[in-house]
């Protein structure tokens, strides 16, 4: 070997010690994470202007157009290499003036309750409904009852989140479809308007509102459909079992428009290695209108644009490319992620990995994952890196409806689940606002969220008998 050639290896081999002594380990790097969101974090900062500068986002609205505005100029602040703007077409809803009822025990003896519009639904007439209710629990209890004891009547659904079930959104998933089919079914047997109890395991005033479907049922024979508060639901219930007659009136003013226009939000960080294998992390920008959408989902977003800028803070240059992706129109239509994917495959973008926060901002537990079991032990060798920050929930299951349209083969859909115990008193109600967000809370889920991203994108989706064992 030439004196030339054992000095240049001399050096490569010196530089190769070098750069090992300096590189973290993972624990490290999520160490520094952590550190990063919870020091010098602006995922509270850009909170409070989404909430309380701009307000509630509903799809196709003013505030969501400026909330698409803020945000892209703050990922261009960034300086990130892309940013873009996604069109697509959402649905146009207006709730227009307040909301109004009550029910009637005698001849002018009435009780006022707080209810509001289900989104979607069709307006009272101009005089609002007045009628005698039926109560029922279920579909089927519908279906017994038919059209003669239901024809002209206002239907009232009360049934409640099952209070003894750990996860809330297991709750909440056996009741919503009262809210969402609850008209449709209940117009088959000639009801004229439609009450649902709102979705929420805690005895409040607040009425929830939330989408609601008419299926293929022609716009003649559509029902107003509305919302009432659990406590107002407890309290007509039990003067329900005393006085069976009593009417109920309810006057809504909402209106259905044609669909506008409006934009997904999305920057990059491009890959420096594998640029075409594409990692995205997100939520949705809209929001419903009754409150600022602070937990629905103004945490998802602030979170997601945060992993991309610790990133870029931290000076991690990631192996692939990255995207932060801020869906339009979740609540009442799902049009933006339906789009994001619909682009995506006419591109042919390979996408590995989709990350979605909409679950509140509240403490962080963990993850849920939608990938097969050669993928999801990759991720269960991370587990002991996440011990340190509490987080211990790493479980098969759903992800986020906005990334569900990229589900495909050999590709890991994840969704952040922080604490979920009190996420439903605030969900799709007046109460959705900001004070109610817990800024460390609110850091430690956009670190959680980073630190996740940081690993698929060192690692990539390998089997685990391949991957290097994680380092604490």
């Amino acid at each position: 070997m030439s004196k030339t050639f054992f000095n240049i290896g001399l050096v490569i081999g010196i530089s190769l010690i070098l750069n090992c002594s300096y590189a973290q380990t993972d624990a490290e790097v999520l160490r520094n994470i952590y550190t990063q969101s919870l020091t010098n974090g602006k995922s509270y900062t850009w909170l409070d202007h989404l909430s309380n500068q701009i307000g509630g986002r509903l799809s196709g609205s003013l505030n969501a157009e400026r909330a698409v505005k803020y945000t892209k100029a703050e990922l261009e602040a960034l300086g990130f290499d892309k940013v873009w703007l996604q069109p697509v077409m959402v649905p146009k809803w207006i709730r227009g003036a307040k909301e109004f009822a009550y029910f009637e025990t005698a001849p002018g003896k009435t009780t006022s309750v707080n209810i509001c519009a289900l989104g979607g639904s069709v307006a009272t007439n101009a005089a609002g409904i007045k009628s005698q209710l039926v109560e029922v629990k279920s579909f089927e209890e519908l279906e017994e009852l038919g059209r003669e004891k239901i024809d002209g009547k206002i239907v009232f659904y009360n049934r409640p989140m099952q209070p003894d079930l750990i996860s809330t959104f297991e709750a909440y998933g056996g009741c919503v479809n009262q809210r969402y089919s609850g008209a449709k079914e209940a117009a088959k047997y000639g009801a004229i308007g439609v009450i649902v109890r709102s979705m929420n395991l805690r005895d409040d005033d607040y009425p929830h509102t939330g989408a609601m479907s008419y299926g293929d049922l022609p716009v003649s024979e559509r029902i107003p459909s509305a919302a009432i508060s659990t406590n107002d639901a407890n309290l007509l219930s039990s003067m329900l079992s005393l006085q069976p007659n009593i009417q109920f009136y309810f006057k809504q003013n909402c209106r259905q428009l044609k669909d506008v226009e409006s934009h997904n939000v999305i920057a990059e960080i491009t890959g420096s290695e594998f640029p075409k294998e594409i990692i995205i992390v997100g939520g949705h920008l809209d929001s419903w209108d009754l409150g600022d959408g602070s937990h629905d989902d103004g945490a998802g977003v602030v979170q997601s644009m945060e992993v991309l800028r610790l990133f870029k803070e931290m000076g991690i240059r990631p192996k692939r490319t990255i995207r932060v992706v801020l869906f339009m129109n979740e609540e009442n239509g799902l049009r933006g992620g339906r789009k994001y994917a619909e682009v995506a495959k006419q591109k042919g973008e390979r996408h590995i990995f989709a990350l979605e926060s909409d679950a509140g901002g509240f403490t962080p537990r963990g993850f849920s994952f939608d990938a097969s079991e050669s993928h999801f032990n990759q991720v269960l060798s991370w587990k002991p890196l996440f011990k340190p920050y509490l987080i211990h929930y790493f479980e098969r299951g759903g992800s986020g409806a906005d990334i569900g349209p990229l589900k495909a083969d050999n590709m890991v859909l994840a969704g952040l689940r922080p604490d979920s115990q009190r996420y439903f008193d605030h969900h799709h109600a007046s109460n959705d606002t900001f004070e109610h967000v817990n800024k460390r809370e609110l850091e430690l889920g956009a670190a959680t969220m980073t630190s996740l991203v940081y690993l698929f994108d060192k690692y990539g989706l390998n089997p685990i008998e391949k991957i290097p064992e994680p380092k604490k």
